[in-house]
Order: C-alpha cells, then sequence, then structure tokens
C-alpha cells in the first residue's frame, strides 16, 4: 500500500513538473495568429472537427484570458513568454474566431 501511495505521489508531482516549463518559441513579426497557431500550437491542440481550434470554456473565451493563459501556461501547458504584443493579439483573435465555447 505504501508503494502505491509513493508511485502515485511520485506521479502527482512529475505532473507537476509540467506547469513549471516555459517554451522559448517566438515568432516572426509578420506571423499572424493563424501562423502562430500552425507553427506552435498544434503541437498539442488539435483543430476539431467545422473548422473549430478549440473548445474554451466560458472563462477563458476572451483576449485578455487567453493571452494570459499564453504567458503563464497551465497544467501540462507550457508559458509562452516570448509571444507578446501584437503577435500575442494576433493569435488571441485567431483562437477566438476559429473555436466554440462550451
Amino acid at each position: 500500500m505504501k508503494k502505491i501511495t509513493l508511485l502515485l505521489a511520485v506521479s502527482a508531482l512529475a505532473s507537476l513538473v509540467g506547469c513549471s516549463k516555459t517554451d522559448s518559441y517566438t515568432p516572426p513579426e509578420s506571423a499572424s495568429g493563424e501562423d502562430i497557431f500552425y507553427a506552435n500550437c498544434t503541437k498539442c491542440h488539435k483543430p476539431e472537427a467545422a473548422g473549430n481550434v478549440m473548445t474554451l470554456t466560458a472563462a477563458v473565451a476572451n483576449k485578455d484570458a487567453i493571452i494570459q493563459k499564453i504567458h503563464k501556461g497551465s497544467m501540462s501547458m507550457p508559458a509562452f513568454p516570448n509571444i507578446k504584443g501584437e503577435s500575442a493579439q494576433r493569435l488571441a483573435e485567431f483562437i477566438l474566431s476559429n473555436s466554440k465555447t462550451k
């Protein structure tokens, strides 16, 4: 029983380490939001059927929340501190325009 508990604790800790990852991707200045999404985000976020790139929760379905998530990351998503300014705005607009909200 102690071995199982220890194994679960180590697994939980390992998954939390993903929260601290940072991706150094820096988009070209002229990159569109679509370019940035398909160059980097599709490594994990696979576009869904009917042209939706993602399904967003109501809490994240706004530009400021998307940009914050891009900069800080979450659970298994790394932070992308180099996607900033106009690039972050264009990426957030692309995600909002091409996603559905649950």
